[in-house]
């Protein structure tokens, strides 16, 4: 069965391609011949994590499989200006008409990679993973949150359908805790679904509910202090694992980690990310002057 991950991009893939392209390139039917062949050079004009060398791979050669590529520095690398990051070589108008996809593509992802790999780095020595959110560009998430896994982050739920996670409208329009806790499980059960069921709380009392009822496997909380994350952690005692988010900064993230939690979900992974920025640049043609 095929990965919904590939299904995803592949699908985001042609319709990025039909946006860009439409009825042709015709600034490059009318520039170059249609058989002319060149080589061009992806260069990097800042530093950071690459990410989106296999993605810009398969951009290629949705245009045309004759597309040759040659990778000289890898997805999770570190990067700096005046990197050479691969070449490509081929059909001309086959390349142009790819080259502001893979721009956009790997830009983002590797803006993505290298703010994650800041954060995964300020954690260094503790057992807290970096987790993404749903906060993601529309169409664009499995990348964003490919773009997670590349800079040494851990992805959340990819959507709706991989995991319960009752939050606090869920648990609001459910009638309580209780109500919300008990409803997702027979849902479960009737259903024959087998999937991990996360629970949102916004203080030590709804925490302590959700401990008289049970039946969850994580328990999320959510904009806590970083001295009520604390308690949290001893009243939990390891019997379920625990996720911090809302608030949490670049600044804070250290001290909530070392309060003992497993997880620290940040939407600014992927919500407001600067790009990284790079270009694809002319190698060489067999083209003539006229």
């Amino acid at each position: 069965m095929e990965n919904i991950n590939d299904h995803l991009t592949d699908r985001l893939i042609r319709i990025a391609l039909a946006e860009d392209i439409g009825n042709g390139d015709h600034t490059s039917r009318s520039t170059i011949p249609m058989q002319a062949q060149g080589k061009m050079q992806l260069l990097i004009k800042d530093d950071g994590i690459l990410a989106g060398i296999r993605i810009a791979e398969k951009i290629f050669h949705t245009i045309s499989p004759r597309l040759k590529m040659t990778v000289f520095i890898p997805d999770g690398a570190t990067v700096k200006y005046g990197d050479t990051a691969f070449t490509v070589e081929g059909r001309v108008q086959s390349m142009l008409q790819a080259e502001r996809l893979v721009l956009n593509v790997m830009q983002r992802m590797s803006g993505i990679a290298t703010i994650t790999r800041k954060y995964v780095d300020k954690l260094e020595g503790t057992k807290v993973r970096v987790l993404d959110t749903r906060k993601t560009m529309p169409g664009m998430r499995v990348l964003e949150k490919e773009a997670v896994r590349i800079g040494g982050g851990s992805n959340h739920r990819i959507g709706l359908f991989d995991m319960i996670l009752l939050k606090d409208n869920h648990i609001d329009f459910s009638g309580g805790i209780k109500w919300a806790i008990f409803r997702a499980n027979q849902y479960l059960h009737l259903n024959g679904k087998k999937m991990e069921v996360e629970i949102e709380v916004r203080n030590l009392d709804e925490l302590n509910q959700v401990l008289a009822v049970e039946k969850v496997d994580r328990i999320l909380l959510d904009n806590f202090s970083v001295e009520d994350t604390r308690r949290a952690v001893e009243l939990v005692a390891g019997k379920y694992e625990l996720e911090s988010s809302g608030g949490i900064t670049y600044e804070t993230i250290r001290e909530y980690a070392l309060t003992g939690v497993d997880y620290i979900s940040i939407g600014a992974l992927t919500h407001s990310v600067r790009s990284l920025d790079m270009s694809l640049k002319f190698v060489a043609t067999n083209i003539l002057p006229l």
